[in-house]
């Protein structure tokens, strides 16, 4: 199960960070990540984090703007979004597999598991 939170509205510019909770065993080959949806649009992964080891992955577009992390302990993962515009708003799905190979972190139909998803809003 997932439990994302942090979406809203924010102005161009502005930053935003989501979290999500992870409940049930996050070990092995356990990855968490972001994908977003606008409508009219195809969904696209944002981000991901692979637990064991802490790889990541990136869509090539949003490097350097968005910073994905992880808590082991909380087994929570966050999406630090700086600088946004427009065209991030969407909706942020958090995102899960307990068997993600580094190869397919970039692919959103990979994740198994799916939370619910944040809102958000960016105005210009």
């Amino acid at each position: 199960q997932l439990q994302a939170s942090g979406g809203g509205l924010v102005q161009a510019g502005d930053s935003l960070r989501l979290s999500c909770a992870a409940s049930g065993r996050t070990d092995g080959s356990y990855a968490m990540g972001w994908v977003r949806q606008t409508p009219g649009k195809e969904r696209e992964i944002v981000a991901a984090i692979r637990w064991r080891g802490g790889s990541t992955y990136y869509a090539d577009s949003l490097k350097g703007r968005f910073t994905i992390s992880r808590d082991s302990a909380k087994k929570t993962v966050y999406l630090q979004m700086n600088n946004l515009g427009p065209e991030d708003t969407a909706v942020y799905y958090c995102v899960a597999d307990n068997a993600m190979i580094l190869s397919s972190m970039g692919t959103w139909s990979m994740y198994k598991f799916w939370g619910q998803g944040t809102l958000v809003t960016v105005s210009s």
